[in-house]
């Protein structure tokens, strides 16, 4: 028979190994994989649920501050919202400054800590889509008309401004032979107006373009493909 001196010995032990086992519950509240997610300078907070919550049982509060001020900011759109994301385009919108976002969860009338990103710089940091393109035929060739990605309304609301007003931008244009399943890329350079000649009689083309970035050594994704039958 185990004595009673050990067998108080084995129920603490138990209890002290089941309490250092569990989560402070602020701790497992905490969101998860805080981040700006920005393309064409359309800058969104987004980020996951603590490790505790499920379904739509909790609320997010927001805040963001440019580097290196002290005092943080309230997003009074995003204060107490059950979304996962919070858009921020102007609250960013200073293309040039560094900036940081966090948010904490409340669940419960239990709040978590704050969760961070890491520092957020636009004009580094976004990605640009493909260019959308145009085409028309002209006498056995193709005139391609290029566009840049547009920019968020905030931005146009100021004036007609372009992704080309921020970057040095290059255009790629690709041609695919459907008949002999051949790929060639017809023009790299800033216009944004191509003419693509000596094209076969009778024959299927496909077109796709991408945008470079020299400064930044960063290619878009490429636009889908526009197919045409050359007459």
């Amino acid at each position: 028979m185990m004595p009673k001196h050990c067998f108080l010995g084995f129920l603490i032990s138990v209890f002290l190994t089941g309490v250092a086992g569990t989560q402070p519950a602020h701790e497992s509240l905490k969101p998860q994989r805080v981040q700006f997610q920005s393309r064409n300078f359309h800058n969104i907070l987004q980020w996951k649920p603590g490790r505790s919550l499920t379904g739509n049982s909790s609320v997010y509060f927001v805040q963001y501050k440019i580097y290196g001020q002290r005092q943080w900011k309230n997003k009074e759109d995003c204060w107490g919202t059950q979304e996962l994301f919070c858009d921020l385009t102007s609250e960013t919108s200073d293309i040039q400054e560094p900036y940081y976002g966090r948010v904490r969860a409340a669940s419960a009338g239990s709040y978590s800590e704050w969760s961070m990103t890491p520092r957020f710089t636009p004009w580094w940091e976004t990605k640009i889509d493909p260019p959308v393109m145009n085409i028309t035929q002209v006498n056995g060739s193709l005139l391609v008309i290029l566009h840049a990605p547009n920019l968020p309304y905030r931005y146009q609301k100021e004036k007609n401004i372009s992704i080309e007003d921020y970057y040095e931008l290059v255009y790629r244009v690709f041609i695919i032979n459907n008949s002999l399943e051949k790929e060639q890329k017809v023009y790299e350079g800033v216009h944004r107006m191509v003419e693509i000649e000596a094209l076969i009689p009778h024959s299927s083309y496909c077109v796709v373009a991408e945008i470079y970035q020299p400064m930044l050594d960063r290619r878009s994704q490429r636009s889908e493909e526009r197919c045409v039958e050359i007459p």
